[in-house]
């Protein structure tokens, strides 16, 4: 018997589900991600709340894929477990020292985060290069000191030595004395980042640890809501695990990845392959780029911490729909606070402070009938707009104040502005400040909010052409069921760029190559085809930027990567020395591939609006048509103004 499929995002503001049926219909539903007067965990509530619509049960479901912020929002708030680290004899500061950075030059008072690692021990351990034992591991006194944590309440242990990398037989000596101790997470630095440079692989380490309890705890409640259901999760690099091997270092942009994965897929559906990604949501903007293959980053720095694992290339903003408004009587902000999911702008109900989605809704581009009513103490309550515009008129006295003298839809408009330009700037900092012409790319809008804002954002940057998913606001969940099982592997290498180095290269692709296909294969209920990649990192001797380049022969490596090199700095040097740093395989299952789009129809005449009503737009009042996307047919066309409701949007098309 056909059974339901569930594939979820949970946001820090609002949890996004796409259920599909049977019959392989999609149902939507939309739901606050903390509510704790009417629901324990949202993700649970969700699946049941589709189910009970169609009159089905709990075990009707089949599988379900999810995205999610928990160790995200872990890493930020600092709420991960208290860590050990046990790091080489003489070392016990590195990870602190790190690498001197300083993001604010001139600042007499240097503030660096806090490490996420309680305590250090030091392990009478050393390696060279070479593998060669210059100290063997004491053992002995490693289990005292190991055990005196354990006894005072550490359970998270991050073990990261010297060189091991590519000699890891001390780590693993070290990790067997911890978990006979009783430790139930032990993360060990040569699994969680395989490359060369102690302190990001020592810092990968350590937030693995401190978070993946953190993900185990929150997946084993999930699993306990959704009975038998096969769980799925999506790592930061786009690609699904099963829940069992869902690491805290590649959970950072869980959700998000599915939006880039959803993003792709369904602009390529529509025959475009040069894209930009315009996430807003209810905490922040995600903005990303494609252009024929997905750009990742492998050095990461997140919330002050260093991560070295594979991310989808993803800039966030604190430009989202909760993002606060804020005046201090010189300027006007939009955030980096948000308001969050409680209390959530003001026009929620909860006292909350003035935020972007107040805007919209004080311009009447939001209309509270046309927005689901789930707000204010019974859950069910419309978006409040009276309090909207009292907060308003408070904050336009305060300006008067100050010799400000506005209207406040002339405040509001201001405020949306600045909201506007933080998120072009994100999209410039993509693209062209990277060498690509952003007129050149579609915008695909998604996320609840992006939609509100797409005109105003391409016309920012000159984009002309817009693409809004049926599924836009939903679309990071609706990117879980189109993405595959995935796994990448990378692994130092550091050898010179000649035929000797290239034949080191094929021996540790070969090996990477069985280990990454065995771990997807693992995965898999079904023969599924594979599709694999190999790209080999390479830098200049004696620089530190390394280029990822496709596997192939010397001549056309070192060509695609003085490509790259010009590209990105504006110059290349022919006749200076090439090293292999690393290489990298990554092995994707082909389970989910969409078909091409039909070609589009000859419609009908335009439906009328459902409402006419006061929108204030391009500086004034206007008369603006709604009009509900379900009546819409392919090959309809709108000239602006125009507001399109969705089921899980505003689409708003603004004048001309």
């Amino acid at each position: 018997m056909a059974h339901w499929q569930f594939w979820i995002d949970r946001g820090g503001t609002f949890t996004d589900l796409v259920g599909q049926s049977p019959t392989h219909q999609l149902h939507v539903h939309k739901l606050l991600s903390e509510h704790p007067e009417h629901y324990q965990d949202a993700v649970t509530e969700g699946v049941q709340r589709i189910l009970a619509q169609h009159g089905q049960a709990g075990d009707q479901v089949e599988s379900v894929r999810m995205g999610t912020t928990v160790a995200t929002n872990a890493l930020l708030e600092r709420k991960g477990d208290a860590t050990l680290l046990v790091i080489t004899q003489g070392f016990a500061d590195a990870l602190l020292i790190g690498y001197q950075h300083r993001s604010h030059l001139f600042e007499r008072a240097v503030s660096r985060p806090q490490p996420l690692y309680d305590k250090v021990i030091e392990a009478e351990e050393r390696l060279n290069a070479q593998g060669e034992i210059l100290l063997s591991l004491n053992k002995q006194v490693l289990q005292a000191r190991l055990q005196k944590a354990y006894d005072s309440g550490f359970r998270a242990c991050a073990i990261a030595f010297m060189h091991s990398y590519n000699h890891p037989q001390h780590e693993l000596e070290a990790a067997q004395i911890a978990r006979q101790i009783g430790f139930n997470q032990v993360s060990l630095s040569h699994q969680a980042s395989a490359l060369i440079k102690l302190v990001g692989r020592g810092d990968t380490c350590v937030a693995d640890a401190y978070l993946s309890p953190v993900l185990r705890r929150y997946v084993a409640q999930v699993r306990k809501g959704l009975g038998q259901a096969h769980l799925q999760m999506m790592q930061s690099h786009g690609g699904l695990t099963e829940a069992n091997r869902f690491h805290g270092k590649d959970a950072i942009l869980s959700g998000p990845a599915g939006g880039v994965v959803s993003m792709v897929e369904t602009a390529r559906q529509a025959g475009f392959e040069q894209i930009i990604g315009f996430d807003m949501g209810g905490t922040s903007t995600d903005v990303s780029l494609f252009n024929g293959e997905y750009e990742r980053s492998f050095e990461n720095e997140v919330a002050g911490v260093r991560i070295r694992a594979p991310m989808m290339k993803i800039h966030t903003v604190a430009a989202g729909g909760g993002s606060v408004l804020s005046f201090d009587g010189h300027r006007m902000r939009v955030g980096p606070d948000s308001a969050g999911a409680s209390p959530g702008p003001r026009c929620y109900r909860n006292q909350g402070p003035l935020a972007v989605t107040d805007i919209n809704v004080l311009l009447g581009k939001i209309q509270p009938d046309f927005f689901p009513p789930v707000f204010g103490r019974s859950g069910q309550e419309k978006l409040d707009e009276t309090a909207v515009q009292l907060a308003f008129q408070e904050l336009q006295q305060q300006m008067q104040a100050t010799g400000i003298d506005k209207t406040v839809e002339q405040i509001a408009s201001g405020f949306l502005q600045i909201a506007v330009a933080h998120m072009a700037n994100a999209i410039k900092t993509i693209s062209v400040q990277k060498g690509h012409p952003v007129s050149d790319y579609l915008l695909s809008c998604f996320g609840g909010a992006g939609p509100q804002h797409a005109c105003l954002v391409a016309d920012e940057l000159a984009i002309d052409t817009i693409m809004v998913h049926p599924l836009s606001g939903v679309l990071s969940a609706y990117g879980m069921g189109l993405a595959n099982v995935r796994e990448i592997n990378s692994q130092t290498l550091e050898q010179d760029f000649d035929s000797r180095g290239l034949a080191a290269a094929q021996e540790l692709v070969t090996r990477l190559t069985e280990q990454t296909r065995q771990a997807v294969c693992q995965q898999l209920h079904k023969p599924t085809p594979l599709q694999q990649q190999i790209t080999l990192g390479l830098r200049y001797q004696d620089s530190d930027t390394i280029l990822k380049v496709p596997f192939d022969t010397l001549t056309r490596m070192r060509a695609e990567f003085e490509s790259r090199h010009h590209t990105l700095f504006g110059f290349h040097q022919p006749d200076a020395p090439l090293v292999i740093a690393q290489a990298l395989v990554e092995v994707e299952a082909q389970e989910n591939v969409l078909d091409n789009a039909e070609p589009q129809s000859n419609p009908g005449p335009l439906p009328s609006p459902i409402s006419q009503r006061d929108v204030y737009m391009a500086g004034q009042w206007r008369d603006v048509p709604f009009f509900a996307r379900e009546k819409l047919e392919p090959g309809h066309q709108l000239t602006g103004p125009a507001i399109i409701i969705d089921e899980t949007t505003t689409i708003v098309v603004e004048p001309g």
